[in-house]
């Protein structure tokens, strides 16, 4: 059910920018907004089709942009990169495991702000640097690392609660012939 995937994954891309856009009380609170692309990000490609990693990267940095000052699709081309980055590494990626979770939610986290800062300066931007934007990258990814795991706890669930039920085969087939004798 890869068309499942896909459904989720957009699905979450869209609640989580109009969550980030529409309730700032964490942004008052700490001082900083989580991003929560990059971990779906992580999720994307560990666990879905390329299409599907494309068209989150796409369709969540538009989103993503329309809903910012951000230059309209400057974060796609983070997003794609971080998501293509570990889907061509993912065969060698311990995916069921917390800490490799927690510690590429981290990474993408940091990297995919980090390149949107690069591109708004090589494209002429002039965003505000400062003691702050420290404070809000240590915030983000510490934030994107918590939200990594548990978007594929949601997401697991998600497939056992929807998903087709997969039934195991006894190693005893009923249908088999037992030759008895000497």
């Amino acid at each position: 059910m890869k068309w499942l995937d896909t459904i989720f994954v957009l699905l979450a891309a869209f609640l989580v920018v109009f969550w980030e856009a529409a309730f700032q009380g964490i942004r008052h609170l700490i001082g900083a907004q989580i991003d929560l692309l990059p971990p779906l990000i992580v999720y994307a490609s560990l666990s879905a089709r390329l299409g599907t990693l494309v068209s989150l990267a796409v369709c969540g940095g538009l989103w993503f942009d329309s809903l910012s000052a951000n230059p309209l699709g400057i974060s796609v081309l983070p997003l794609l990169a971080v998501g293509v980055a570990i889907f061509s590494q993912r065969e060698l990626i311990l995916r069921n495991q917390t800490f490799a979770r927690l510690v590429l939610g981290l990474m993408a986290s940091v990297f995919v702000p980090i390149l949107t800062l690069v591109l708004l300066l090589t494209t002429s931007h002039r965003p505000l640097l400062g003691w702050g934007t420290l404070w809000q990258l240590i915030v983000m990814s510490i934030g994107g690392a918590i939200a990594t795991p548990v978007f594929f706890e949601i997401f697991g669930f998600l497939h056992r609660l929807l998903g087709p039920v997969q039934i195991s085969e006894p190693s005893f087939r009923p249908d088999r012939e037992i030759r008895r004798g000497r």
